[in-house]
């Protein structure tokens, strides 16, 4: 089968760092663009077959207007940026990536968690600013730091990530609680929100955004927290109502946070956890995926993604 095609925003993933000859070679050509603004769009995939994309939207209209297109692959799990009703009215078939980035996004989740139990942010920050130096002990110790052994940690989606991050926390001797999620089916040992926050010392979000999540945890799930509790986010920045979030913090409500994701990405108009300047606060840039074996994982799910539509033997399609 005689294909082309066209990586809209290929520099969502690749560093100079990638592969891509697995892809290429599923392809009489590839173009790839580092990026491509909405107007292009229906220029670049005018003439080719497969369109692939991170985030750059493929909507209902702007289907109508390609009439080559065969395949859409997208270089992420989620799908809200293409029209799957629309490419399936039109014959065309959509697949996504799925467990890439399962090891990069656990390990970087538990780094946050640590980050927060050791105060390693605030520790790192005195000693450069000379104060460690200015220590009449030979250890500084100004800020609390707390073991994860023997803590509880909560987690919210209990998929192959929260798997994941509940295997890897049990090596520290944490014990884990599940939590279920609003209209989905319940897990065998899981417990209502409500009931789990005021058990947990640490809570870590794994769930999908949904009209269900969103703002799921806000005041009211602060109130339920500990005082002492810990909340790691590297899921969805709309599933945690950040305003809430940070009148918890400053209010004490909760003892800190770490989330590597936000409402809105890249935060060009500014964020109100970003203007809140908290130390028991950290914010990571959504990197947690972002491991150069992840995202070469991608890539090779991009290419066994196109091998199945070529071979009539379709992989990780979602919308048949």
């Amino acid at each position: 089968m005689s294909l082309a095609a066209a990586f809209l925003d290929y520099g969502s993933l690749d560093m100079n760092d990638l592969d891509f000859s697995s892809l290429r070679a599923c392809f009489n050509e590839l173009q790839l663009y580092e990026s491509t603004a909405p107007e292009q769009v229906i220029e670049r995939l005018s003439n080719v077959e497969v369109a692939i994309s991170n985030k750059v939207v493929i909507d209902a209209e702007t289907i109508q207007q390609l009439p080559k297109l065969k395949l859409i692959l997208i270089s992420a799990t989620g799908t809200n940026n293409v029209d799957l009703k629309a490419a399936k009215a039109q014959g065309i078939v959509v697949c996504n990536c799925q467990g890439y980035g399962t090891a990069s996004v656990a390990q970087h989740t538990l780094t946050l968690m640590l980050a927060l139990a050791t105060s390693l942010i605030r520790y790192d920050r005195a000693v450069t600013q000379g104060r460690w130096q200015q220590s009449s002990q030979f250890c500084f110790l100004d800020y609390p730091i707390l073991e994860l052994s023997g803590k509880t940690l909560g987690i919210l989606g209990y998929g192959e990530l929260g798997q994941e991050v509940a295997r890897l926390a049990q090596a520290f001797g944490m014990q884990i609680l599940i939590a279920n999620l609003p209209n989905r089916p319940k897990h065998e040992n899981g417990l209502e929100l409500n009931e789990l926050l005021p058990r947990v010392d640490f809570l870590s979000l794994h769930c999908p955004l949904t009209p269900e999540t969103q703002n799921l945890i806000n005041a009211n799930a602060f109130e339920l927290m500990k005082n002492s509790a810990f909340l790691i986010n590297c899921a969805r920045g709309g599933i945690v109502h950040e305003a809430d979030l940070v009148d918890a913090l400053k209010q004490g409500k909760i003892a800190g946070a770490a989330t590597d994701v936000l409402t809105v990405e890249p935060p060009r108009e500014g964020n109100v956890l970003l203007d809140a300047n908290l130390p028991n606060l950290i914010i990571t840039p959504h990197s947690a995926w972002g491991s150069v074996q992840s995202r070469q994982r991608m890539v090779e799910q991009l290419a066994e993604n196109a091998q199945g539509f070529i071979s009539g033997q379709m992989i990780r399609q979602v919308n048949a």
